[in-house]
């Protein structure tokens, strides 16, 4: 993909195309120009969003009309699917190997904290299929790779960049402390509110800047972090409505995800953008 107001690249992603043609029409001042952009950024955030629209519409899908004396287990028919979505958005030029790459380090780091956490007794995974390791099936990893490709596209979509961002040092610290605390605090005292409390400190200054259309807008980060967190627990509904994880609590009927997980998707989100910002490591330190 290319940054805002340059020209796609021959190898560019389709949506490279698709969002410089947008980005060349010259709407009416006034009314008309805040309905295009306000439109445009909707386009562009569902294309941000479309490898997890596509994870979930396959939960649902196969909930409703996966019969359930297929052979092949729907836990496995899940991952080949996810696979293939995969695979197909890198072939037909819909996602950059750069992204692919995000995505792959957050199956991974989602994957082990699936196998802790699944053990531990804080979810469970219908069981069933082969492509498995433990309890936990393959496709699990895919939903935490939805999270890295929202973020990998969204920088790259809107062109962000972050004033007062903390110095890198900073938020390796913080995310290993908030992934640590997801495993540790099974045995040792949760110190989930001190790691809001550093957080609050850290990013307090901090805003993230992004272009929907020809105009640079901006967003508190901390405001930012928590309507990205809320969307995933929106997600996270629709998944456990689907059957794809239980709750402790949903065991003898589905009822909604309490509140309460937005903390920990919260702390995820700092997480996933440390990890992203690595990567980008030049438009993450403009100050």
């Amino acid at each position: 993909m290319t940054d805002q107001g340059e020209l796609p690249s021959p190898g560019a992603t389709r949506f490279a195309r698709v969002r410089a043609a947008l980005e060349a029409r010259q709407p009416r001042a006034g009314w008309r120009l805040w309905v295009y952009e306000f439109l445009l950024f909707g386009f562009k955030q569902g294309w941000a969003c479309l490898f997890g629209a596509l994870m979930l519409a396959l939960l649902l899908g196969t909930h409703y009309f996966y019969p359930d004396n297929a052979r092949l287990a729907r836990n496995d028919f899940l991952t080949i699917m996810a696979v293939s979505i995969q695979a197909g958005m890198l072939a037909f030029r819909l996602e950059s190997w750069e992204e692919a790459k995000v995505i792959l380090a957050f199956h991974i780091t989602g994957t082990i904290m699936e196998q802790f956490k699944t053990q531990a007794g804080s979810w469970n995974y219908a069981e069933g299929g082969v492509l498995h390791i433990g309890m936990v099936p393959l496709y699990s990893g895919f939903m935490y790779a939805a999270v890295g490709s929202y973020i990998a596209r969204i920088w790259r979509i809107f062109g962000i960049h972050m004033t007062h961002w903390p110095p890198r040092w900073q938020l390796v610290t913080l995310a290993a402390a908030i992934y640590v605390n997801f495993f540790a605090h099974h045995w040792l005292p949760d110190i989930r509110l001190l790691l809001f409390a550093v957080i609050a400190l850290m990013f307090w200054r901090s805003r993230f800047f992004f272009t929907p259309f020809r105009t640079e807008r901006w967003m508190p980060i901390l405001l930012g972090f928590f309507l990205v967190a809320l969307f995933i627990w929106f997600a996270e509904n629709i998944g456990t409505f689907a059957h794809a994880w239980s709750y402790p609590n949903q065991r003898d009927g589905w009822h909604m995800v309490s509140p309460q997980k937005l903390g920990a998707w919260y702390l995820l989100m700092i997480i996933s953008f440390v990890m992203v910002s690595l990567v980008h490591r030049e438009s993450s330190e403009k100050i």
